[in-house]
C-alpha cells in the first residue's frame, strides 16, 4: 500500500512539475505589465552637438488595451518635430506569440513665415504599427517582426486596409519589464 501512495504522489509530482514549466509563452494572464528598451545613443542634429540615449516605455494592461511613449517624442519638438503617445491594443495568439497594434502620430516643425508667426508644429502624418513579440520569459518580451502602415493627417489611421504598407523588419529588440523594488530605500 506505501509502495502505491509513494508512486501516486511521485506521478502527482511529476505532472506538477510538466504543468509548470508548460507554462510558457504568451499567457495574458502572466503578460500584462510595464516594459522598457533602452536604444542606442542618438545624434540628435546629425553633428555631434547633443547626443541623448532614448527609452521607450510599453505598457500592456490586462483588459488588452497598450500604450507606448517614447522619451524621444518631445525632444527639441521645436527643431525636430513631436511624436505623440502611441495607443493599441494587443492580443496572444494561438503559437503564443503576443502581437501588439499601436495608433501615434508624427508632427513636423513650421518655420516662422509658412502661415504662422512664430515656430510651431503641425499634424505631419498618422502611422499604424504592428509588433509581433516572442515571449522570452516571465519579464523579457523579444521583438521579432514589426511593420507600420502610414496615413496623411487627413487619412484614418484605424483602417487597416489603407494608408501606405511599409516594409517588414525583422530587427531583434528587447523589452525587459520594469519590476518595482525597494532597494534604493533600503540604501542609507
Amino acid at each position: 500500500m506505501f509502495k502505491k501512495m509513494a508512486l501516486l504522489v511521485g506521478i502527482m509530482i511529476m505532472l506538477s512539475a510538466v504543468t509548470m514549466f508548460a507554462d510558457t509563452g504568451c499567457k495574458p494572464y502572466k503578460i500584462a505589465g510595464s516594459y522598457t528598451r533602452v536604444d542606442a545613443q542618438t545624434d540628435v542634429f546629425g553633428d555631434g552637438s547633443v547626443i541623448h540615449q532614448y527609452i521607450y516605455h510599453l505598457k500592456l494592461n490586462s483588459d488588452g488595451t497598450a500604450s507606448q511613449l517614447w522619451t524621444g517624442g518631445t525632444d527639441y519638438l521645436i527643431n525636430t518635430g513631436i511624436t505623440g503617445p502611441f495607443i493599441g491594443s494587443w492580443v496572444c495568439r494561438a503559437d503564443d506569440k503576443l502581437v501588439v497594434t499601436l495608433l501615434t502620430a508624427s508632427y513636423n516643425s513650421t518655420p516662422p513665415g509658412t502661415g504662422h508667426p512664430l515656430p510651431d508644429v503641425s499634424l505631419g502624418l498618422y502611422q499604424r504599427l504592428t509588433y509581433l513579440f516572442a515571449v522570452t520569459d516571465d519579464n523579457t518580451l523579444t521583438r521579432i517582426q514589426a511593420r507600420g502602415r502610414n496615413y496623411g493627417p487627413t487619412d484614418d489611421p484605424t483602417n487597416p486596409a489603407t494608408g501606405t504598407l511599409g516594409t517588414l523588419s525583422t530587427r531583434v529588440v528587447t523589452y525587459k519589464r520594469l519590476i518595482a523594488s525597494d532597494a534604493d530605500l533600503l540604501l542609507p
